[in-house]
């Protein structure tokens, strides 16, 4: 309801309020949730490590994927989730037809950047890790340095395969009439001339992401083998030497990576198994596609928690940032008393 009036307000004549969707509470309000969650989230972490970058003056090959990953995450749930919800709310013709290419295009900009990252956080991890011996550990020097290129490569690679559906998007249909092989985001949607093209763009989509995925299942399952292996060389350490038993700061960052990797498989898996069968129809039911994009965005929310979790860092942040928010308002609460 804060959401509804503000844009009353500020926005009256871009946004049309109509009574909420009928079937709000059983489809939209995860979509709430998700965005409760993950835009306070991705954003506090954005500003934890902008504030290590302040005051150290820079940051980790680490902190730096993470960041543009949890930057990423922000994004797709601005874009996708919020326009979701505010449209649940009963929130019509929120953009035009260059409103709709835009949000369109960065919806699926970032959502390619957050699995990329995350991707690129696998192998990098896994490089780390690796023994001086293995081919993996001649990258050590060289990922690191060439890091923020990679990253730049990613925007480009990402940007320059999303290009195509950017082109149909709109805001209205003629008629109000869903024609086939149409993507129908409720509040903007991407009508595609043929079966070629919607079905071409599909599967662009979705070997990109694929191949993503697989690079990433192959790098996790390489660091729980090495994790498996160092276990097994440090139980006798442990069992004599009690006092260091805890484990390392290496060996807690991987498990987070390969948590996220996991989470992220399930995740797409179910989003691509509904994407697969979207480009089977030439009509894709409202619910079903609400559900896919569901899971295509659930990511954003549970990401954040995980690397708020397992990064000592962020979490320091975060909490010394709570403590002088509180002391803020505990002070303006006395002189006012």
């Amino acid at each position: 309801h804060i959401i509804v009036s503000v844009l009353k307000n500020v926005t009256p004549k871009l946004c049309i309020f109509l009574p909420p969707s009928p079937h709000f509470s059983s489809v939209n309000r995860p979509f709430l949730i998700l965005t409760l969650i993950s835009t306070p989230s991705n954003l506090a972490i954005c500003c934890a490590f902008l504030d290590m970058l302040l005051t150290d003056g820079k940051l980790m090959a680490t902190d730096i994927i993470l960041f543009h990953l949890a930057l990423s995450n922000l994004m797709v749930a601005l874009s996708r989730s919020v326009p979701q919800t505010l449209t649940a709310f009963g929130c019509t013709n929120l953009f035009d037809d260059l409103g709709c290419k835009v949000i369109v295009f960065c919806f699926r900009l970032y959502r390619g950047l957050s699995i990329s990252l995350t991707c690129l956080l696998s192998v990098y991890q896994a490089v780390i890790i690796s023994p001086a011996i293995t081919k993996l550990a001649m990258l050590k020097n060289g990922l690191s340095r060439s890091l923020v290129p990679l990253i730049i490569f990613l925007y480009v690679f990402c940007g320059s395969t999303n290009v195509y559906p950017i082109l149909y998007a709109v805001s209205k249909l003629i008629n109000n009439t869903v024609p086939p092989y149409t993507f129908n985001l409720e509040f903007c949607f991407i009508p595609y001339p043929d079966a070629a093209s919607y079905v071409s763009a599909g599967l662009i989509n979705f070997f990109r992401d694929f191949l993503f995925i697989l690079l990433m299942a192959i790098m996790s399952v390489y660091i729980l083998i090495l994790l498996y292996q160092h276990g097994k060389k440090v139980k006798s350490i442990r069992s004599s030497d009690r006092g260091h038993s805890e484990a390392r700061p290496e060996t807690k960052a991987s498990r987070a990576v390969v948590t996220l990797v996991i989470l992220y498989v399930i995740f797409f898996g179910v989003d691509n198994v509904i994407w697969l069968y979207s480009l089977s129809v030439f009509r894709v039911a409202t619910l079903i596609n609400d559900i896919r994009v569901f899971f295509a965005t659930l990511y954003t929310s549970v990401c954040p928690v995980v690397v708020i979790a397992t990064n000592p860092k962020v979490k320091a942040k975060l909490a010394f940032q709570t403590l002088n928010v509180l002391h803020s308002l505990l002070l303006k609460v006395y002189v006012n008393s």
